[in-house]
């Protein structure tokens, strides 16, 4: 059955850059592993608001992103020297393991002339004993990536394993993670063999057992449920899960299974103790001055 519907809220990653917001919900923090989901656009980005549309360097620890996009591409930067620019279909994995920082920037002449940008990022949360691990960044060119087709289906595995198919995208616990695409009247059913999962409605609109659900959702599966799921006008989505990992806290863009190594990465970020990307070190996110926010609240964080 359907265990419960999240509905996007409203995030401001820089002034004029506004998101959807996914995970954390308030009812349900995580998915599998995945505790973090955005979606960013797609948006029409204004020739002269597009270096101040730019993600600073800031930090990550206990967490890997993910960042995918449909459209525009965008330039990442890390502390471990790492630049990589970001194209559809592609898969930026970024470990941040102990500490890392990074930023995003939208450098492409096509996309800060008014170009179209769309973007998932998500998080996933580290298994307690890889979230002191030394950072790695991995980008996964389309190519590599397994896609599948039928009739009016269309879908590529990002991450993990699902319908017999397994990723190279090198994760550290049981996920999977998918895009599809599917035309009016197609029919899918979601990956078995998952303790959690859930399928988030990028565009268009679905029908599960005779109900329609529409864009900016994230409908969420009771385990050993293999809902039939009915495109009831082309539909583009996001499926993700797997095996969740246990409590952890969250705050900014903090992930740990132990509060006070949030504290820690605080004070890291305040004294410098987490490099910042050599070839992106003039500015930075600062700190926020939040009180430590419970386990079970939203992040006040950034897109990555």
């Amino acid at each position: 059955m359907l265990d419960l519907v999240i509905p996007t809220r409203q995030a401001e990653i820089t002034p004029g850059f506004l998101v959807k917001r996914i995970l954390p919900y308030q009812l349900r923090r995580m998915i599998g592993p995945f505790i973090f989901m955005d979606h960013g656009g797609p948006v029409d980005i204004p020739k002269q608001l597009g270096s101040n549309l730019d993600v600073l360097p800031h930090p990550h620890i206990g967490l890997s992103t993910v960042s995918y996009l449909f459209s525009g591409n965008v330039t990442h930067r890390d502390s471990l020297g790492v630049e990589q620019v970001i194209k559809p279909g592609e898969v930026n994995w970024m470990t941040a393991g102990r500490g890392i920082a990074h930023s995003e920037r939208f450098e492409d002449p096509a996309v800060r002339a008014g170009g179209q940008l769309e973007m998932i990022q998500t998080w996933v949360a580290l298994p307690e004993k890889d979230e002191e691990g030394a950072p790695s960044f991995m980008n996964y060119a389309a190519e590599q990536l397994p896609v599948f087709t039928d009739k009016g289906i269309w879908m590529r595995l990002i991450a993990g394993d699902a319908y017999g198919l397994t990723s190279s995208v090198k994760t550290t616990s049981p996920l999977f993670y998918v895009h599809v695409v599917l035309q009016q009247g197609a029919h899918f059913g979601i990956p078995a063999g998952h303790s959690e999962r859930g399928v988030y409605i990028v565009k268009g609109s679905l029908e599960v057992n005779g109900v329609a659900y529409t864009a900016g959702n994230l409908l969420v599966f009771t385990k050993g449920v293999d809902p039939l799921i009915i495109a009831r006008e082309a539909a583009t989505l996001m499926m993700l899960g797997g095996e969740h990992l246990g409590e952890r806290h969250i705050w900014w863009n903090f992930v740990s299974s132990r509060k006070e190594r949030i504290e820690q990465a605080k004070e890291d970020w305040k004294q410098g103790r987490i490099i910042l990307p050599p070839n992106d070190n003039h500015e930075f996110i600062a700190l926020p001055e939040d009180k430590y926010r419970p386990a079970g609240g939203p992040p006040p964080g950034a897109l990555s």
